[in-house]
């Protein structure tokens, strides 16, 4: 008897049925085009800029972009996508750059490269905000940094250049400042900060992966943009997704650099091994050429007139949106933001329940992203507005207003006391995925839907645990939810 293989079929299957079966699998995805799901998806509205991309990164999907010599299309083109982020960023053709596969390894690269250009330093630190990205603290935990996170203003939710000067020792390789911060779309003082850092001799990175190439755009338009890219003294880093308001295919983003020193300490050389002599530009190794060639194809296909237009109209439904907003009863803007990023919180004097709103909204089409209270800050709906955002904001709107009406009677709800409790007990680690998938409808989570899950009750579930359980929980969740127990 032949043995079979789950997921591996005996014979080949046709590409009309691999297709077929692809379309079933996404019917319960998020839409990733239209506006209507406000975090994760950055939509140009443009169909032939689309095309352009998928055909370029599908002419480069056999290129390996480990060996340049060996692929030389991959210097040209990442030179140019390269040297189009720094002109738009205080640099020019010449700033040291490196094509990555998202912001978070752009953040891993220049954390190593301040790191490592300090080897005097044995127990290295760095000084972020408390807005700053997730992908700091990971950086941080993969190359054994103590990140120091430091509060920002509780009103504007900008960090404090006082309280970040004063937060740096001997041992700080480097200070963050965000342009702006996910969380709020606020941009932090970058100026002030990366003159501390600077009179300390400390390098500064700007996190711009969200806003670096949104914000000279919307400075165009008429947005009041404070200085934060290169062209700012003290400023030695910056990172830029290309795959968010570039409108890129996933896999591309930039880190940028003041000098080629630094741009050396991120790189990684072995030739201590029988094999080739590995040199890498970025934590992979083998890497696909095609998000390199999407991108390249995206920004020719748009060029300035395209992208001046696009954020033109994701700045008029940010103005709309926060306008409006500000008319439901019980909702507002957590401060003022900069970029077309929103997040809308509770208002104390009447607030709603944003865990229902947020299922209500879902329920309406709209997918706004919950996030969770954390060392004083409040918690709050997080929407990012894009070129095709001025369409629909209309739309959205009333979908807020609906929801809004729908969840008000309800008051805020509290997370069950002695499921709390429980939570706060358990060891996570000594649960098998079964048992965790298991615990899971008690919590209020059902996946065996749709996909279009309710997910209040977790959300207000994980609000209420320490943000240290919060990370063990949903680590637990994640192993659960690719086993065969809950996701199989």
């Amino acid at each position: 008897m032949t043995a079979t293989h789950p997921g591996l079929p005996q014979s080949g299957r046709p590409t009309e049925d691999l297709l077929a079966e692809l379309r079933a699998l996404t019917a319960a995805d998020l839409p990733t085009r239209g506006g209507k799901t406000t975090a994760y998806t950055y939509d140009a509205g443009r169909p032939e800029v689309r095309e352009a991309a998928a055909q370029a990164y599908l002419a480069m999907l056999e290129v390996n972009g480990l060996d340049p010599t060996a692929f030389p299309s991959i210097v040209a083109l990442e030179r140019q996508v390269v040297g189009a982020t720094a002109s738009r960023l205080g640099g020019d053709d010449t700033t040291p750059g490196i094509f990555t596969s998202g912001g978070t390894e752009s953040i891993i690269l220049a954390v190593k490269a301040a790191r490592d250009s300090r080897p005097d330093v044995t127990e290295p630190e760095i000084v972020v905000p408390a807005t700053a990205h997730a992908a700091f603290h990971k950086a941080g935990r993969y190359l054994r940094v103590k990140v120091t996170v430091v509060p920002v203003d509780p009103t504007t939710f900008r960090a404090v250049p006082e309280a970040m000067a004063a937060a740096c020792t001997d041992r700080t390789v480097l200070v963050v400042a965000s342009a702006p911060s996910y969380a709020h779309g606020v941009v932090d003082p970058v100026g002030r900060i990366a003159a501390d850092a600077a009179g300390r001799g400390i390098p500064c990175h700007v996190d711009a992966c969200v806003g670096g190439w949104l914000l000279p755009w919307l400075a165009e338009a008429g947005a009041a943009v404070p200085a934060f890219d290169l062209s700012v003294p003290g400023v030695t880093s910056l990172s830029c997704d290309l795959h968010k308001f570039g409108y890129a295919p996933k896999g591309a983003s930039v880190v940028l650099f003041r000098d080629q020193p630094m741009r050396l300490a991120a790189y990684y050389a072995c030739a201590q091994w029988p094999g080739y002599p590995v040199v890498n530009s970025t934590v992979q190794s083998s890497k696909g050429a095609g998000p390199l060639a999407g991108a390249w194809a995206t920004l020719q296909a748009l060029g300035a007139d395209g992208y001046r237009e696009l954020g033109r109209a994701a700045l008029a439904a940010t103005r709309r949106l926060v306008a409006g907003v500000t008319e439901i009863e019980g909702l507002r803007v957590l401060g003022e933001p900069e970029a077309t990023l929103v997040a809308i919180g509770a208002d104390p004097d009447a607030p709603l329940d944003l865990w229902e709103l947020a299922d209500e909204s879902r329920a309406r089409g709209y997918f706004l992203q919950p996030q969770l209270s954390v060392d004083g800050l409040p918690a709050s709906l997080h929407l990012t507005l894009t070129g095709v955002s001025e369409q629909g904001v209309d739309g959205l709107l009333e979908a807020l207003r609906e929801s809004a009406a729908a969840v008000r009677g309800r008051g805020p709800v509290e997370a069950p006391h002695d499921l709390v409790a429980l939570l706060d007990q358990l060891d996570f680690a000594e649960l098998d995925d079964a048992t965790f998938a298991a615990l899971l409808p008690a919590a209020g989570l059902d996946l065996s839907g749709d996909g279009a899950a309710r997910m209040a009750g977790v959300n207000r579930l994980l609000d209420a645990l320490a943000p240290v359980r919060r990370d063990q929980l949903t680590t637990r969740f994640l192993s659960a939810l690719y086993s065969p127990h809950l996701g199989g």
